[in-house]
C-alpha cells in the first residue's frame, strides 16, 4: 500500500455536539478515471494509468512515515479510524503500491468531514489552521499565506506546502471548499508545483459559479 505524506484532518476534529448528524457523503463508483460526486458537486478525472486505493484507505488516517520520497509510497501507518463523520472520498497513486522507484509517488487524496467537527471554522481558508498544525509535525511548511484560486468555475481556498529535501523536493497543495455541510479537502502531493498543476487540473465542479467561500 501506497504511503504519501498527505494533509488528511481528524487529529484536530472536535466531537459534534449530542444529537447532531451529518449523514454519510458517498460518491458513485469510479468509472474509466473519472470520480463522479453529484451530492457534493464536483467530479475528479484521474490520469491515465493511475491506481485506485480508496477502499483501503477509507476511514484511515494516512501518515508520513519517511521523508525520503524513494520510500514514501512503501508503508502505511493505520490509526483509529477518524468519526463517522469523516470520510475518504478518493486515494488515488501514480503507480502501484509496493512497485518502487526512484521517484516520489505523487498522489491524490479527496476526503470531507462534517463542518459540524470544526465549530470554529466559518470559512474554507480557517481549515488551514488545523492542516498546517499537521503539516508541521510531518516535516512540511506551508508556502505562504492561504489563497484564492481558480479552479474551473469555483472559486476554492488554496494552501501550497514544501517538504522533502534539496536533492528530493517535496510538493503538496491542499484545495479547501464548504459544501452542504461538509468541508471538502483536495490534496495533491507530487515532486513539482508544475506537476500538482496538471493534476489540480483533473477537477471539475458542477455547481456552476459560486460567490468565493474565503477571505
Amino acid at each position: 500500500m501506497a504511503a504519501v505524506s498527505v494533509l488528511l484532518t481528524g487529529a484536530s476534529a472536535q466531537k459534534a455536539p449530542a444529537g447532531v448528524a451529518t449523514p454519510e457523503p458517498t460518491c458513485q463508483p469510479l468509472i474509466q478515471q473519472v470520480l463522479n460526486c453529484p451530492e457534493l458537486q464536483f467530479s475528479y478525472r484521474l490520469p491515465f494509468g493511475w491506481v485506485d486505493r480508496t477502499g483501503e484507505m477509507q476511514q484511515t488516517i494516512l501518515s508520513d512515515p519517511t521523508q525520503d520520497p524513494q520510500a514514501a509510497g512503501d508503508a502505511i501507518t493505520r490509526q483509529p479510524a477518524p468519526p463517522s463523520s469523516s470520510k475518504t472520498l478518493l486515494a488515488a497513486f501514480e503507480r502501484p503500491p509496493g512497485t518502487g522507484g526512484d521517484t516520489l509517488n505523487s498522489a491524490v487524496v479527496i476526503a470531507a468531514e462534517a463542518r459540524s467537527l470544526y465549530p470554529e471554522i466559518k470559512t474554507a481558508s480557517d481549515y488551514f489552521g488545523p492542516l498546517s498544525e499537521i503539516a508541521e509535525k510531518r516535516g512540511f511548511t506551508m508556502d505562504g499565506d492561504p489563497y484564492l484560486f481558480s479552479a474551473g468555475n469555483r472559486r476554492v481556498a488554496r494552501a501550497d506546502f514544501k517538504g522533502g529535501t534539496e536533492k528530493n523536493p517535496v510538493q503538496q497543495s491542499s484545495l479547501v471548499v464548504l459544501e452542504k455541510g461538509y468541508i471538502l479537502s483536495f490534496t495533491f502531493l507530487a515532486a513539482s508545483r508544475d506537476e500538482i498543476n496538471g493534476l489540480v487540473a483533473g477537477l471539475t465542479f458542477t455547481s456552476g459559479s459560486r460567490k468565493p467561500v474565503s477571505k
